[in-house]
């Protein structure tokens, strides 16, 4: 579980960057007794999202996948969008 768990948080803490280079505000927390990273827009705080990770897969706190953390960029984009501001 120990390995598992390191695994999240690598994947999580690459992710964390990712999102910080795009403008995006990620806190990673083991707040709850799993690693996550709480994502905001900074222009609309409002619009946050808790992203979870299981070494394989980033995925929303409802468990559906958003991506493999393979495919970083990708998954980056699915939260860029999901957290955008419409104007």
């Amino acid at each position: 579980m120990a390995g598992q768990e390191s695994d999240a948080v690598t994947a999580l803490e690459k992710l964390a960057a990712e999102l910080s280079s795009r403008g995006f505000d990620p806190v990673l927390t083991t707040a709850g007794g799993r690693p996550a990273s709480v994502v905001s827009n900074p222009g609309a705080p409002a619009l946050s999202e808790n992203i979870l990770a299981d070494g394989e897969w980033f995925q929303w706190p409802w468990a559906d996948r958003i991506g493999p953390v393979a495919e970083l960029g990708a998954v980056a984009d699915t939260i860029a969008r999901v957290l955008a501001t419409r104007a």
